[in-house]
């Protein structure tokens, strides 16, 4: 990722952030790995779910193997500024977090699943950052898209924390908010590890699993 100047640890204002533009920048049009189309329609029987856990890069891969994904991508979201390019999001003056959209078969693979990778795939204790990477669009969120994942990212945001805390780790800093509109990241970032398997990741997690798989108060 980028480890020059201009990040920021600080939400900007909505009357401070960059203005973007009217068009959405250039992205891929089919995913690298399973070739499944990156923008919709999405198949029917499909839901959409949106994380932010630090670099993109690391996060998207945890979600594209998953047996019930139909497609990921990465991209930026809320935020204020219209179609934002990398170089502005990492300014800090967008407000905007690194994401990735999942689209998935709710009959093949749970939100509360997806939920559970999440939670595990990152350190979710840190604030504006991870690891190595500063800036307010390396913050952990789950971005809801209807009151049922909302209720089910609230449920398991109370369940992680009592894990931490019983673990001796940190409080946690997730938002959990009503999903924004999602803009694509461009073509370059877009399964950037499966086309440079080398490449930076920063992905660990905590190391802790919230919920015991058979629990099913997240079922």
């Amino acid at each position: 990722m980028l480890f020059g100047l201009g990040r920021k640890t600080a939400m900007p204002a909505r009357d401070e952030a960059l203005p973007g533009r009217s068009q959405p920048i250039p992205t891929l049009s089919h995913h690298f790995v399973n070739n499944n189309t990156l923008s919709p329609p999405y198949p029917d029987n499909s839901e959409i779910a949106m994380f932010g856990g630090g670099c993109f890069w690391g996060v998207e891969k945890q979600f594209w193997s998953l047996e019930g994904i139909f497609v990921t991508a990465v991209g930026y979201a809320a935020g204020f500024t219209p179609n934002p390019t990398y170089a502005e999001v990492c300014t800090g003056m967008t407000g905007h977090n690194e994401v990735v959209r999942v689209v998935y078969f709710p009959s093949k693979i749970s939100y509360s699943d997806l939920l559970r990778v999440f939670w595990e795939c990152h350190d979710p204790t840190q604030g504006m950052r991870q690891g190595n990477d500063v800036g307010t669009q390396y913050r952990s969120g789950i971005y809801t898209y209807d009151d049922i994942q909302d209720h089910l990212a609230r449920q398991s945001y109370e369940i992680y924390r009592a894990a931490l805390r019983q673990n001796g780790y940190g409080l946690l800093t997730t938002e959990i908010q009503s999903a924004t509109e999602f803009y694509f990241a461009e073509p370059e970032h877009q399964q950037y590890l499966a086309r440079n398997p080398g490449g930076y990741c920063g992905h660990g997690g905590t190391g802790v699993c919230y919920v015991d798989r058979t629990d099913s108060a997240v079922a």
